[in-house]
């Protein structure tokens, strides 16, 4: 890991995403982070944290952590694929600034590949596309995740270095299925909801499928990329 870009610790949701960040890490010699998969949603990510706080997980003095995942786009600047760097989070009209020296180094070492942007929180999946382009339009948000504004607000608090970088998997022009019902108390998601979900809507699940696919090869090669020097393709 480059000595300019020290990270100690990597966040990213359970499942596909966190495999996506432990394949780009797979290849990469010397010094890398601890790679922590987190839980999906707001809730479970709260409680997950306070009790790391209490084991003693992610604040070390000085500490860096970067958030990694995949996102919706509510912009039509957006689309699948993109490489996004957030600059802040907003929930119900609060804001909250993204560690802006740490930012500005993943965006110089990135180059032309990401976009700052900014983000919204939701605590639910914001599946329509109607729905997107409106919070887009009225809250000037760019992309919307489940827990950006969670890990922001409690590292913040402890004086924690956070930076977020994400891949857009759903566009703002297009329904993806609603699947928040999938999503368990604890942040895990259930198959058989999930599943019904798709099976409801076949041409937003397939969208929805092939949309994740592309960011979560992107999310590989993005993280490779930081850790190797590697060039993104």
């Amino acid at each position: 890991m480059p000595n300019f870009l020290p990270i100690n610790t990597i966040l990213v949701p359970q499942g596909a995403e966190y495999k996506a960040v432990c394949r780009g890490l797979s290849g990469v010699t010397g010094s890398i982070p601890t790679v922590v998969a987190i839980p999906v949603g707001m809730k479970p990510l709260l409680k997950y944290l306070h009790t790391s706080q209490g084991n003693g997980q992610f604040l070390a003095p000085k500490s860096r952590v970067l958030i990694m995942g995949i996102c919706g786009s509510l912009s039509d600047r957006y689309t699948v694929g993109d490489i996004v760097l957030y600059q802040d989070c907003v929930y119900q009209e609060k804001r909250l600034e993204c560690d802006r020296t740490f930012t500005a180094q993943l965006h110089s070492l990135l180059s032309e590949k990401a976009s700052l942007v900014k983000s919204l929180t939701s605590d639910r999946v914001i599946w329509s596309a109607a729905e997107k382009r409106h919070l887009g339009e009225t809250l000037r948000d760019d992309v919307v995740d489940m827990e950006g504004f969670t890990a922001l607000e409690f590292f913040n608090a402890d004086g924690v270095a956070v930076a977020m970088l994400r891949v857009v998997s759903d566009d703002c022009q297009h329904n993806i299925p609603d699947l928040t019902p999938a999503i368990n108390s604890d942040g895990s998601l259930n198959p058989f909801p999930l599943a019904m979900g798709m099976l409801r809507q076949p041409l937003a699940a397939t969208r929805l499928i092939r949309g994740s696919l592309t960011a979560l090869k992107v999310l590989e090669q993005v993280t490779n990329r930081l850790f190797s020097g590697n060039k993104l393709e």
